[in-house]
């Protein structure tokens, strides 16, 4: 559903594709697109929808997905402010090749294809932002694809909370996911997951408080994943 979206100038500023254009670029974009509030469980999209929209997250968090014949989901990543998603339908034009699903009370901003075009043309030097983007995704998807060779199903676990924790330095982090969803991430059956969140917390590393975790030493998650400490 569409809603209006509170001091709409600085929804770009922090963003990869538009944090570097002038701020009257900006606002050009921001006039362009249109406002979107997403419920916590809504879909944003769903795969093989047309590819429209290119989604930047002013607000809450967004989880990307694909589903398998089966039913079963695997969660690529979670994309929080000031992220975007849908940029590949917006080169190519063709369907969406992912799902995605609010996972909090998201408030976004939604630019169209052609506006994004339009503007890519006007502005070349998005094209190096975009490619960047489209690099990180590769690295991201590669590195998924390694962890499930070489990682056991508690060190993606562990990979996982630590990815979704950023890069804070805060002494405790909460992660606004359940198990089920957690479990979708880390590549495994919730009930293979359960027994390892349940390890971590007898360790000391995490606690869970309902459908949230609470990471209370990211560096023994750290460790577990074979990640460098910082």
């Amino acid at each position: 559903m569409e809603g209006r979206l509170p001091d709409p100038g600085d929804a770009l500023a922090g963003t990869d594709l538009f944090g570097d254009l002038e701020p009257e670029v900006r606002q050009r974009v921001i006039a362009a697109a249109v406002p979107r509030t997403y419920r916590k469980g809504q879909l944003l999209f769903v795969e093989n929808d047309p590819g429209e929209s290119l989604i930047v997250l002013k607000r809450g968090a967004v989880m990307a997905f694909r589903t398998a014949p089966t039913g079963e989901r695997a969660v690529l990543t979670v994309v929080r402010p000031p992220g975007h998603i849908g940029e590949l339908s917006l080169l190519d034009g063709g369907a969406r090749s992912l799902s995605a699903e609010a996972i909090e009370d998201t408030q976004a901003l939604a630019l169209s294809r052609a506006s994004f075009i339009d503007l890519v043309h006007a502005n070349p030097r998005i094209l190096d932002a975009v490619m960047r983007s489209l690099g990180n995704l590769i690295r991201r998807l590669t590195e998924q694809n390694t962890d499930h060779v070489f990682l056991d199903l508690p060190g993606r676990v562990a990979k996982t909370l630590v990815r979704l924790a950023g890069d804070t330095q805060a002494p405790m982090v909460t992660i606004e996911l359940n198990q089920s969803q957690l479990a979708e991430m880390a590549g495994g059956a919730r009930q293979s997951v359960n027994p390892t969140i349940g390890s971590f917390a007898s360790r000391g590393w995490l606690r869970t408080e309902g459908r949230r975790i609470v990471v209370t030493d990211l560096a023994a998650l750290r460790r577990r994943a074979g990640m460098p400490d910082r």
